[in-house]
């Protein structure tokens, strides 16, 4: 038997990693003889670069950048001989790097990834590839652009200083700077939503409140960035994904840059379809299933590439809500929740690799006999 392993991170219990080695020794606890291909996943979000660093071959770099609150930490990236480079918006400003007491998205700035830019155009890059999600912004991209040399002027001609209420004095905007020095730069990002930047289906409202703004904030949050948008040539609000991560989708828009779906890039960097055609079974998961997890989800781009080769896919989660039997209309199998008994969050979190490894080894018995 051949099963290949490849789940999504499980927030704040395992990396996609650790998942694909509890979901291994799940299975070799039942039959060592199954045969193991682990991929680990991810969709855009945190965890992204990680596996398509180790997915390309490319050299971690450690840098110093600005985080959402303009201090100073430290963060990787990978670049390969190439000139391939991937990194993930989260690296440096996640939302994990806020603590939830100082969480205000109407303070905190994309700069940090700009910087992040430009330290690897220093050493070489050629091609970038980036991971939208797990931000902790909303700033429509704002510091990212004016880390990348985008001026934003006021109505007087002033420039305005790097700040997120500078958004609602914008009168022009020059990115001559920015686009001299990706001129011939190949940049693609990978989202896991499909939000436009702003309205009721637009970055603030939608993932506003989970970066710990209230019903204040969200207003003026949306404030800034509907200026933002009537400040430029395009209306943001027409393409879709402009609205992931704060609005980062929009700004990357803005430079020229391919918008993607997170798990199809990462299907293809991987060479999945290749390496699953002569699979019995498709082992995956993530922290939570629920409704969105059709919407361009890791487990909703895995049963695509799986229903070609008619695959039995079975999933794993530690919550899985009722109206995420969606799925099993676009090809899931079976899917199972890793909770085996009543106990906290904070206590499941941390069993989460414990659980994940004997759910699938009770699975292992069935499909095994």
């Amino acid at each position: 038997m051949k099963i290949v392993i490849c789940p999504d991170s499980f927030k704040e219990s395992m990396d996609s990693f650790e998942a694909c080695d509890a979901i291994k020794k799940g299975i070799q606890k039942v039959d060592p003889t199954i045969e193991c291909i682990v991929l680990p996943m991810a969709d855009g979000g945190e965890g992204t670069s990680e596996v398509l660093i180790n997915a390309t071959g490319c050299h971690i770099q450690t840098v110093k950048v600005h985080n959402p609150f303009k201090e100073i930490i430290e963060t990787n990236y990978g670049i390969n001989q190439e000139g391939l480079c991937v990194m993930e918006s989260a690296s440096s400003c996640g939302i994990h790097l806020i603590p939830k007491e100082r969480r205000n998205p109407t303070i905190g700035l994309s700069i940090g990834l700009g910087e992040m830019m430009l330290d690897a155009l220093e050493k070489g890059a050629k091609e970038f590839i980036i991971g939208l999600g797990g931000t902790g912004t909303n700033d429509g991209g704002f510091g990212l652009l004016y880390a990348l040399g985008t001026k934003f002027y006021d109505e007087n001609n002033n420039i305005l200083p790097c700040e997120l209420s500078s958004i609602l004095k914008i009168k022009t905007i020059d990115f001559s700077e920015t686009k001299k020095k990706l001129e011939g730069i190949t940049i693609t990002v990978a989202s896991d939503v499909d939000n436009v930047f702003t309205g009721n289906s637009g970055a603030t409202y939608v993932f506003g409140p989970q970066k710990g703004a209230n019903t204040e904030q969200l207003a003026y949050l949306e404030s800034c960035l509907v200026h933002f948008n009537d400040c430029l040539e395009v209306d943001l609000n027409t393409i879709p994904k402009t609205g992931a991560a704060g609005g980062l989708g929009g700004a990357f828009y803005l430079l020229g840059a391919n918008l993607s779906s997170g798990i199809d890039m990462v299907l293809k960097v991987v060479n999945f379809e290749e390496k699953i055609k002569d699979a019995d079974y498709i082992f995956t998961g993530e922290g939570s299933i629920d409704s969105q997890t059709i919407h361009g989800k890791t487990i909703s781009g895995i049963l695509k590439k799986a229903s070609l080769y008619h695959i039995p896919v079975i999933a794993f989660a530690g919550r899985i809500t009722s109206d995420a039997s969606n799925l099993y209309e676009i090809g899931l199998t079976a899917m199972f929740s890793i909770t085996n008994e009543a106990k906290s969050l904070s206590q499941a979190l941390l069993d989460g690799k414990e659980s994940l490894e004997q759910t699938v080894s009770n699975v292992c018995r069935l499909i095994n006999r």
